[in-house]
């Protein structure tokens, strides 16, 4: 492959990575193609879809830590191929929905499997990876994934364009396909991953699997949460204010997401570098809040441009906001790997994707109003919030790897 490819070279990763990439492409076509589903073709309004949806993910955060513990004791790969099948058949059953009832009684399994699959994903990543890879494994998996969900979407505007029921049908299936293909490159062509054999306890750490007690690690995981939201930041916020306040046309919000997808794409190996223990990564949170809280006013200030000197504003602002973003996704990555105990490396990626799953989802809400509603002071005080979530990033990293070493210091036969 040539060096632009975001593919590894071969090897588990490379499965992993083909793996993945056939399960975002299904993944791009439920999201372009989903919510239209449900109001189109089934008959539900917006409201409810939306209601629905939003219920079902708080709901499903729940599964991220069981989850995350069971892949600590079992098998990992083996895990998440189940839970693709599992997750095959819950797309699947949206074939059947004909009612509000009925699509919350597939949306609510459905988003307990994604969410705890995030968690058995996250276990298996450093289980490939080693602890000196599992944030390049990370990042290139991440690359891979944008390319899938990019792919996906395309291929979902073909189903949009012919607008008919047996449309969304095969729009189902394949999404439905991609989960069961994904699991059999799983099962196929990756070795059963090793269970890493937790270390005795020791006094002053928290016990094994229990992630949801360490404070000091959930502080460190909060303030990446904090900066989790940079997501619903651009895909939601953006196009909205692309739109409504700098006053370009609508496919200027293709341009823009166009353009984070290409940089995540070139650019989320090379920017993981450096984030693989806690301390660094630390540091490059602080860096990625601060560059996120760069962009902020030139978001601002295209409203105050006119339409063309606004775009390539816009432009330039989401070229910042992705290396904000890339820092920040391989940063938290390596603090929330290099802080877990040996042993429960997949419970604590559960309890940071239930920090980062709750601030999203309340940031939907929260983030639309304070930027629509405050507007150009709106992103001020946004950047003022990034920027102090990562500056207080080194210092509550600190506590956390004090916290881990403590106990290594007492030298050997001597009790607690």
């Amino acid at each position: 492959m040539g060096r632009v490819s975001p593919l590894p070279p071969p090897g588990p990763l490379r499965t992993l990575a083909y793996a993945t990439l056939v399960n975002t492409v299904g993944g791009g076509l439920w999201l372009a193609g989903g919510a239209l589903y449900l109001t189109r073709d089934v008959g539900l309004s917006a409201t409810s879809v939306g209601a629905g949806l939003t219920v079902a993910g708080l709901v499903g955060l729940s599964a991220s830590v069981p989850l995350g513990a069971l892949a600590d004791r079992w098998d990992p790969r083996t895990l998440r191929a189940v839970l693709q099948v599992g997750q095959a058949v819950a797309a699947l059953a949206y074939l059947l929905v004909g009612s509000f009832p009925a699509f919350l009684a597939v949306a609510v399994p459905e988003a307990l499997l994604a969410a705890g699959n995030l968690a058995v994903r996250a276990a298996l990543v450093a289980a490939v990876g080693g602890p000196d890879g599992r944030v390049h494994a990370f990042a290139t998996l991440r690359a891979v994934a944008n390319l899938g969900i990019t792919a996906g979407t395309a291929l979902a505007g073909i189903a949009l364009a012919v607008d008919t029921h047996r449309a969304y049908q095969v729009l189902i299936v394949g999404n439905a396909a991609t989960y069961l293909l994904s699991a059999a490159l799983l099962l196929l062509r990756l070795p059963p991953q090793p269970v890493a054999a937790g270390e005795r306890r020791m006094p002053g750490t928290p016990r094994r699997g229990r992630p949801l007690r360490d404070w000091r690690f959930l502080a460190v995981s909060g303030v990446s949460a904090v900066l989790s939201t940079h997501v619903t930041v651009l895909v939601l916020v953006v196009p909205l204010w692309t739109v409504d306040r700098a006053g370009a046309p609508p496919p200027v919000v293709s341009a823009v997401l166009l353009a984070n997808t290409v940089l995540t794409v070139l650019l989320a190996v090379r920017l993981s570098r450096g984030a693989e223990r806690a301390a660094p990564a630390a540091r490059k949170l602080r860096r990625a809040g601060l560059v996120l809280a760069a962009a902020t006013p030139l978001y601002a200030a295209t409203a105050a441009l006119p339409v063309l000197p606004a775009v390539v504003l816009l432009l330039v602002a989401t070229a910042v906001w992705t290396v904000g973003d890339l820092w920040h996704g391989t940063a938290g990555a390596g603090l929330a790997y290099d802080l877990a105990p040996p042993g429960a490396l997949g419970a604590y990626q559960g309890a940071d994707g239930l920090l980062a799953g709750l601030a999203q989802a309340l940031g939907r809400g929260l983030l639309t109003l304070l930027v629509l509603g405050g507007g150009p002071v709106g992103w001020l005080v946004l950047g003022g919030i990034l920027a102090a979530a990562g500056l207080a990033a080194p210092a509550l990293a600190g506590r956390a790897i004090a916290n881990r070493r403590a106990p290594e210091t007492r030298p050997a036969g001597v009790p607690g």
